[in-house]
């Protein structure tokens, strides 16, 4: 019996899988079977490898085959079986060393001309294989994002015939070299192009700097979007630590295309149609959803109101916990899901509520039936409510000698500020709770008795009180000073609503 090995991802968690052939005595013509909670994918290997070894004129003997995929009670899915099971039956006979294979994890697609193509999660099973010192074994296409793991026993062929060739001697495959172009999923543009919106930008940067949610409701053309692309450009860069985890979840979904580690921080912009699976992930393979590739990122929701309910409804768990949960009826995957949610929206559905002359007929109702459609759970999750009004025509002349502040400087205070937070707890100001929170963030009896007085008159609930002495330590943290002051208290609470004024009641 030959014994291979390959791999399968249950979210981040990888389970190694032993792909065992066996060669049999005893039919008159050649018998095929793949067992081992194969689907469908998986089965349909044998006939693609039938016409490979044609291909090769490589003739099965007249006995039965059986690739048998061990643990037999995972369910195994996916093309990137194709390679092992091939690989596996030329040691059957004798054309590939199994002593030699046995060293390496094996994954890739084989098309019928036998050449060995792109599959997903190569640069996990890079990371699995160096861990468990073993070589690794995939597409020509993909042996740069193995490379990004650090390892150097990789071999990349082309077609399974340069595998042949260079076991037998007759070829040496080279290790690959790592890709040196950066892979990023946005561009961003720089907050000295947005006029005026003094406000907003100070709660974005109090937003980067503490990692906490945002939202702004504004009429159309104020800037909201063009405030939140520009976003993860004024936030610190990523740890080593959380390029490759953010890395791996791009790879993991296909995302990646072998470009480089994602060294930029992800910006998803999500439309409001996205369906739930969208959002969360799942689907067959239990892929990562758009909360999981912004995971170290931002996570951009505009038209808010817009978006289905119940796919609103799924952010509630993640953005307390940092990882979403995705159960199907065969398996169960875990993806972590840190991501920094920036909201924008229209006050009401014409978006012209305040305006007298451009608001519709219907005004105010039509603001608080609209802006009901986002629950309030999910609204006292977000830190920040910031209300964007339109800039003025002549606002915007690019004539005005008023200078304005560039992303690397607003930068420079949000990396300083993230720095303190790291050397006092090790996390964000948003992640602080219990004793943490008490500790990060001492209120005097004064500041006590001030904000407690506040949440009284405003209704605010014990989630929006600590979210408040989160924001406050982060505007502490940006000001440089240990100790919180009443202007920080009274600063964070001018983001929670308690009602929208112009804009419509929203939340308590």
């Amino acid at each position: 019996m030959i014994s291979l090995y390959s791999i399968i991802f249950n979210g981040m968690d990888a389970t190694p899988i032993d792909v065992q052939v066996q060669l049999a005595s005893g039919l008159s013509k050649p018998e095929f079977n793949i067992i081992g909670l194969a689907d469908r994918a998986v089965k349909e290997s044998a006939e693609r490898i039938k016409n490979v070894l044609g291909a090769l004129n490589i003739s099965l003997p007249p006995k039965r085959l059986t690739v048998n995929l061990s643990p037999a009670d995972v369910e195994k899915s996916g093309s990137h079986f194709d390679l092992p099971i091939l690989c596996g039956i030329l040691c059957a006979l004798g054309i590939l060393p199994e002593n030699q294979l046995s060293h390496y994890l094996i994954l890739g697609e084989v098309g019928l001309n036998g050449t060995i193509v792109r599959t997903d999660g190569v640069l996990p099973a890079s990371v699995w294989a160096k861990k468990h010192n073993m070589g690794i074994i995939c597409p020509a296409a993909q042996g740069g994002e193995a490379r990004m793991a650090d390892h150097t026993d990789i071999l990349a062929p082309n077609h399974v015939l340069e595998l042949i060739n260079h076991f037998s001697g007759k070829l040496t495959l080279d290790v690959p070299d790592a890709p040196t172009q950066l892979t990023s999923t946005a561009t961003c543009g720089d907050m000295a192009d947005v006029h005026g919106q003094e406000s907003a930008k100070r709660a974005l940067e109090i937003a980067a700097a503490g990692g906490h949610a945002m939202l702004m409701v504004g009429p159309p053309g104020s800037g909201k979007t063009m405030l939140a692309s520009r976003l993860a450009g004024i936030m610190p860069e990523m740890t080593a630590e959380q390029i490759l985890e953010t890395s791996i979840i791009y790879s993991i979904a296909g995302q990646l295309d072998g470009r480089g580690l994602m060294r930029n921080r992800p910006f998803r912009s999500v439309h409001h149609t996205a369906s739930q699976v969208a959002l969360a992930g799942g689907g067959a393979n239990a892929h990562p959803g758009e909360i999981s590739l912004a995971h170290n990122g931002v996570l951009f929701l505009d038209e808010l109101p817009e978006f289905n309910r119940a796919t609103l409804e799924i952010l509630r768990q993640p953005m307390e916990s940092g990882k979403i949960m995705i159960s199907r009826a065969k398996n169960t995957a875990t993806y972590p899901a840190r991501f920094q949610l920036i909201a924008a929206m229209n006050p009401c559905p014409c978006g012209h509520l305040g305006n007298a002359a451009l608001s519709c007929s219907r005004a105010p109702r039509c603001a608080e039936a609209y802006q009901n459609k986002i629950s309030g759970p999910l609204l006292d999750r977000i830190d920040l409510h910031v209300d964007v009004d339109a800039v003025n025509p002549w606002e915007m002349n690019t004539a005005s000698d008023a200078p304005r502040e560039t992303s690397a400087q607003i930068r420079a205070r949000v990396v300083a500020a993230y720095n303190r937070q790291i050397a006092r707890q090790g996390c964000l100001n948003a992640r602080l709770d219990g004793p943490e929170l008490d500790a990060a963030a001492k209120l005097t009896p004064e500041l006590q008795n001030f904000l407690n007085t506040a949440a009284e008159k405003m209704g605010m609930s014990a989630r929006g009180y600590n979210r408040v002495r989160r924001i406050a330590r982060t505007i502490a943290d940006l000001a440089g000073r240990d100790a919180l002051e009443m202007s920080d208290i009274a600063e964070a609470l001018s983001y929670r609503p308690i009602n929208r004024g112009k804009y419509g009641a929203v939340i308590k």
